[in-house]
């Protein structure tokens, strides 16, 4: 079996992407974590991108990279002695994370060993761009497109109520003080 360029990059990003996770999830400090978790992301991106799913790798990019590292970024920056929260991942659960994983493992290594993998040749891929990807959910997944942003605006103006409720109780404490 011969390996293409493309292959080996593939697997070598693969694998950056398993190391940097697993360095997320294990790392005791926190700031490292939330670095470990953007190689992380950029990798995912990467990966998609030499699957031709451009769509959901430039998606990975804006969504993950752009809005939600940078909003934990922000998070971990400003929050208030920051260093001294040596503890804040705690590896006490670490030996029955180890156990479950074993268990996912022994489950799901023989089902992927048995299963029927087909190759690119086999499958009938259809080509789906950015714009095809528009018309259907403008078009005929315009209904579920509408009730998921209808979801979305829910629990936005829930987010907002609950901490508004609890910031008025907190100042309500304070002044009975």
């Amino acid at each position: 079996m011969t390996l293409s360029l493309g292959d080996v990059i593939f697997y070598l990003v693969a694998v950056l992407m398993l190391l940097s996770a697993g360095f997320a999830v294990f790392t005791r400090n926190i700031v490292r974590a939330v670095f470990a978790l953007l190689a992380t992301f950029f990798c995912m991106a990467i990966l998609y991108a030499m699957l031709s799913a451009d769509f959901v790798a430039v998606v990975q990019v804006l969504v993950y990279v752009g809005g939600i590292l940078v909003l934990l970024l922000f998070a971990v920056m400003l929050t208030v002695n920051i260093e001294s929260a040596r503890g804040s991942n705690p590896a006490s659960g670490f030996w029955w994370g180890l156990l479950a994983a074993a268990g996912a493992a022994t489950v799901l290594v023989p089902l992927a060993l048995e299963a029927p993998w087909h190759t690119a040749q086999q499958l009938s891929v259809p080509s789906t761009s950015t714009a095809e990807i528009g018309q259907r959910l403008l078009g005929e997944q315009l209904i579920a497109f509408e009730a998921v942003s209808v979801v979305l605006l829910g629990v936005v103006i829930g987010a907002i109520v609950l901490a508004r409720f609890r910031h008025s109780t907190e100042a309500q404490q304070e002044v009975e003080r």
